[in-house]
């Protein structure tokens, strides 16, 4: 496995560049974000680890630059702890995020779920998953209703296809946290009901159709639609 490290704190670099290499894994190291893009984007990766602050292109930036071409999986490393950030970086695309300072062992083991996630979807790209009008195509990331298609960012498109993978299934907010961000939150986070809102509000309530159900007080889970009205 080779992972992209882009860090300009050259003491942490050499230090996550050796772990890493103990474990196994073949790094290369870019300390700015311009050059960060080039290796990217000109490299094959199984998984980048990116900074947020980085000299000559953030890294949110190089993100949404990365993300026009590539899905090569994302964990950002930044010392900013507030939600707002965190959560800027996952709508932009990123897989995951670990904030500094960090134990080594959380970091490997946050790359591991990251690399067995690529595995999954890689298994998964074999076919569409339909729930009545609703069709999800993971090869293409693309979402349609009655034939029209529907914008979505990573996150909100990753838990339609996780609640899509289980229709009829009543999924609990701690097991989606659990498997569709597949990092702690805060208990008493929102996010779950949050991107449920911003589902409906694309499909839902633009197509005036019944996807996402409210089981009260256990979760959510998506049932089969009738036809687009």
């Amino acid at each position: 496995m080779k992972i992209l490290l882009v860090e300009d704190e050259e003491k942490l670099a050499r230090f996550v560049e050796l772990e890493l290499k103990y474990e196994g894994y073949e790094v290369e190291k870019a300390f700015d974000g311009r050059r960060g893009l080039e290796q990217a984007l000109s490299g094959v990766f199984d998984l980048i680890l990116l900074d947020i602050m980085l000299p000559e292109l953030s890294g949110t930036e190089l993100l949404r630059r990365l993300r026009r071409v590539s899905q090569v999986p994302v964990i950002m490393l930044t010392a900013r702890d507030g939600v707002p950030d965190k959560v800027a970086g996952l709508d932009l695309g990123a897989d995951d995020y670990i904030t500094k300072p960090f134990e080594i062992e959380e970091l490997l083991a946050r790359i591991r779920a990251a690399l067995r996630r690529r595995e999954t979807d890689a298994a998964a790209t074999d076919g569409t998953v339909t729930c009545g009008v609703v069709t999800l195509d993971p090869s293409s990331r693309d979402v349609t209703v009655s034939g029209e298609r529907v914008e979505l960012t990573k996150r909100e498109f990753d838990l339609l296809e996780y609640l899509m993978r289980n229709k009829n299934v009543v999924m609990s907010r701690d097991k989606l946290l659990g498997d569709v961000w597949d990092f702690d939150f805060d208990g008493g986070t929102n996010a779950v009901d949050v991107y449920v809102r911003f589902l409906r509000a694309k499909i839902d309530d633009v197509f005036n159709i019944k996807l996402i159900h409210t089981v009260r007080g256990v979760g959510y889970a998506v049932r089969d639609t009738e036809g687009a009205t």
